[in-house]
């Protein structure tokens, strides 16, 4: 901000998409909030040029940013300029020029994408001011009205796609669980040459069994959702448990010469996320209540009939209409079964949701 003239000033190159200038500049994080706008809630849809930001998404980020001060990634925001800047250029490099990018102070500058970018890392630094001075990237348009910044918006979101849980696990070195996932899938029986570790659905035609997010879920259930650190007792647990249930599915007819892994998924439920949920679930009380003899209490599983004939036992279960379910409810229910076949005890809750399946 200069002195003499109510004006920013930033250091920026200037090129050309689609027949229109643009800037690409870098903001000190401190001034992200301060200069860039996004709080449009008080108006209707269609005079807003964004949607209306959701505040539980806000959180999330600004813990990923104050956690990870020496590995966070934020990729570049998008707003609009409403005023016409002024550039001075000063070099020419690749196609694009190198200068000063002037925008009067009384401009205003519209997030077009990174809201909740912009909204988290004003969170973060009230817990991390020391990020202030680091940096993000800032792409300017030059605004063109509301219609403009409103399409702007569509075509920015037009094909972003969320990568898959199980990618995202695949991928993330920074969750130890999700490290923990990806060494079961890789080393523990049944999981190992079985597990889609890119997609959270199966296809009929697939040899896989499981994906790597039913893994990364059953762990959760097993070892604590709310655990941000595994230790070496928890790793040396999960590995021991699942290496036991695997011993246990053999018995339950796993893949081999005459049953491929679709034939497998058609006939049981046990290879489901579902199943593996509810399997953590089961397996957290059980180390609970039993720390000493657990591993022998498992062997009561291997009666259980997995089988989807097995109607009367899964329908209104793991099973709705037949199909496979995944909700919470269907996890819950299913994890019953499993407690009742190793002789624990339901809690309240647990016993409610059975009497209302039964009415």
């Amino acid at each position: 901000m200069t002195a003499e003239a109510p004006t920013l000033t930033f250091v920026a190159l200037r090129s050309v998409q689609a027949g229109r200038e643009y800037f690409v500049a870098v903001l000190p994080l401190k001034l992200v909030p301060r200069l860039l706008t996004s709080d449009e809630s008080g108006l209707p849809a269609e005079l807003r040029a964004q949607r209306v930001l959701n505040a539980a998404r806000v959180p999330e980020i600004a813990r990923y940013l104050s956690e990870n001060p020496r590995g966070y990634v934020l990729s570049a925001i998008t707003a609009s300029v409403d005023a016409d800047p002024e550039f001075e250029p000063l070099d020419v490099v690749g196609g694009a020029s190198v200068g000063r990018l002037v925008i009067p102070l009384t401009a205003r500058l519209l997030v077009n994408d990174g809201q909740h970018r912009r909204a988290a890392i004003e969170s973060a630094l009230q817990e991390r001011p020391e990020l202030g001075d680091e940096t993000v990237p800032v792409v300017f348009f030059v605004d063109a009205g509301l219609k403009r910044a409103q399409q702007m918006f569509a075509d920015l979101n037009r094909y972003a796609l969320r990568p898959t849980r199980s990618l995202g696990i695949l991928y993330d070195h920074r969750d130890p669980l999700a490290g923990l996932a990806r060494e079961i899938a890789a080393s523990v029986h049944p999981f190992a040459g079985y597990t889609e570790l890119e997609k959270t659905s199966i296809s009929n035609r697939s040899t896989k069994v499981f994906t790597l997010s039913g893994i990364y879920q059953a762990l959760e259930a097993l070892l604590g959702k709310q655990k941000r650190e595994i230790s070496d007792a928890d790793v040396e647990l999960a590995i021991d448990f699942w290496t036991r249930i695997g011993e246990l599915i053999v018995g339950w007819g796993f893949v081999d010469e005459a049953t491929s892994a679709s034939d497998l998924r058609q006939s049981h439920i046990h290879t489901y996320a579902v199943a593996l949920h509810a399997l953590g679930i089961a397996g957290a009380a059980l180390i609970t209540a039993h720390p000493d003899d657990w591993r022998s209490r498992l062997n009561a599983l291997a009666d259980v009939d997995w089988s989807r004939a097995n109607r009367r036992l899964w329908e209104g279960r793991a099973l709705h209409g037949g199909k496979i379910s995944k909700a919470g409810a269907s996890v819950a229910l299913t994890a019953n079964v499993l407690k009742s076949q190793l002789g624990l005890d339901l809690t309240d809750s647990e016993r409610d949701a059975e009497v209302r399946l039964a009415a």
